[in-house]
C-alpha cells in the first residue's frame, strides 16, 4: 500500500487548537482534504486552504481513504467511530482510519477490532507537543496498530510530526501518551511551585529560567511554558479540561493494572481545584494560578 497525494483523499475530523494546523499542513503537502467539525467556523481555514466541507462523519468516510481524527474525549471518539452512522460502518474497504486524539487504550482496540470486521485498518496514534508542535509541524506520534499500515501512512505523519515511533499492537499509542502526560503531570506541579518560589523569594522569574533552563532541570514545560507563566499568558495551547480527562484515563488503565500513581492523583487534585474556580478553558499552565 503506498500513500500519496495522488492517490489518497484524506479526511479530517476535528478542527481545534492543534487539529486546525494539522489540517493545514497536509493540505500544503498537496493531498486533497476534507473536513467535517461539529463546529463549521472552526474548519473556516482549513476550507479556505482547499479544504472541501462535508457534513457529518459519514460523508467523511465514504469519500476518503484515510482518515484522521482529533476530537476532544473518549465519548466523542467512540460515537464518531463505532455508531451506526459513523466512520467504521461508512468507510471504504482497505481504508486507513487514524484517531489521534488522546484516548482510552481500551477503546483503541475496540475501534481497531470493529475496523477489521469491515476490513478497514486502524491506528492509534495521539500527539504531543501542543499548539507549538502542531504549527511547526514537529509533533510527537505515539502509534498503536500494524505495522505495515503504519508505514503506509507515514508520509502523513512525516507532514505533521518529528518524532514518529511504532509502539506496538493496538492501544499501545495510547499507553504511550499515558506515559507522557504522567510525567507532564509531575512536571506541571513541579514548574509552576518552582516559579511562585521565585517570585516569593524576590527573583527575576526571567532570570531565573535562563540559569535553569539549560540544566538539570531543563525540560519542554520549563522552556516554553515557564515564559507564558511570567508573563500572564495562560491562552491554551492544550486545554486544562482534556488534561484532567487524559489524567482520568491514565489513573483509570493503572488502576486496570495494579498499579498506584500518587504523584499523578495529586496533580488531578489540583487540576480539578482549578477548574471549579472557573479556569477549565485555560492552558495546562494556569495550574500556576493556584499558587500566586
Amino acid at each position: 500500500m503506498i500513500i500519496s497525494p495522488e492517490n489518497t483523499v484524506v479526511g479530517f475530523i476535528g478542527a481545534g487548537v492543534m487539529g486546525t494546523s494539522m489540517a493545514n499542513h497536509i493540505l500544503n503537502a498537496g493531498y486533497r482534504l476534507h473536513v467535517y467539525t461539529r463546529t463549521k467556523e472552526k474548519a473556516l481555514s482549513v476550507c479556505q486552504n482547499g479544504g472541501v466541507w462535508e457534513n457529518s462523519a459519514a460523508d467523511i468516510a465514504e469519500k476518503c481513504n484515510v482518515i484522521i481524527t482529533i476530537v476532544g474525549f473518549p465519548a466523542d471518539v467512540e460515537s464518531i467511530y463505532l455508531k451506526s452512522d459513523g466512520i467504521i460502518e461508512n468507510a471504504q474497504q482497505n481504508s486507513i482510519v487514524i484517531d489521534m486524539t488522546t484516548s482510552s487504550p481500551l477503546l483503541a482496540l475496540k475501534i481497531y477490532e470493529a475496523a477489521q470486521k469491515r476490513s478497514v485498518h486502524a491506528l492509534d496514534a495521539p500527539v504531543s507537543g501542543g499548539d507549538v508542535g502542531a504549527k511547526n509541524a514537529a509533533l510527537s506520534i505515539m502509534v498503536g496498530g500494524d505495522k505495515e499500515i503504519f508505514q503506509a501512512v507515514k508520509p502523513i505523519f512525516d507532514v505533521i510530526g518529528k518524532n514518529i515511533e511504532l509502539q506496538g499492537r493496538a492501544g499501545s499509542g495510547q499507553h504511550t501518551k499515558m506515559v507522557n502526560q504522567i510525567a507532564i503531570a509531575a512536571g506541571m506541579l513541579g514548574l509552576c511551585e518552582s516559579l511562585a518560589y521565585a517570585v516569593k523569594a524576590g527573583l527575576d522569574p526571567e532570570t531565573v529560567l535562563k540559569s535553569i533552563g539549560s540544566g538539570a532541570a531543563a525540560s519542554w514545560s520549563l522552556n516554553n511554558l515557564g515564559p507564558r507563566i511570567i508573563k500572564g499568558d495562560f491562552a491554551p495551547g492544550f486545554y486544562v479540561k482534556h488534561f484532567i480527562k487524559d489524567m482520568a484515563i491514565a489513573l483509570e488503565s493503572a488502576e486496570e493494572m495494579g498499579l498506584e500513581l500518587p504523584g499523578l492523583n495529586l496533580a488531578k487534585s489540583l487540576y480539578d481545584k482549578l477548574a471549579q474556580k472557573g479556569y477549565e478553558l485555560d492552558g495546562t499552565q494556569a495550574l500556576y494560578r493556584l499558587f500566586i
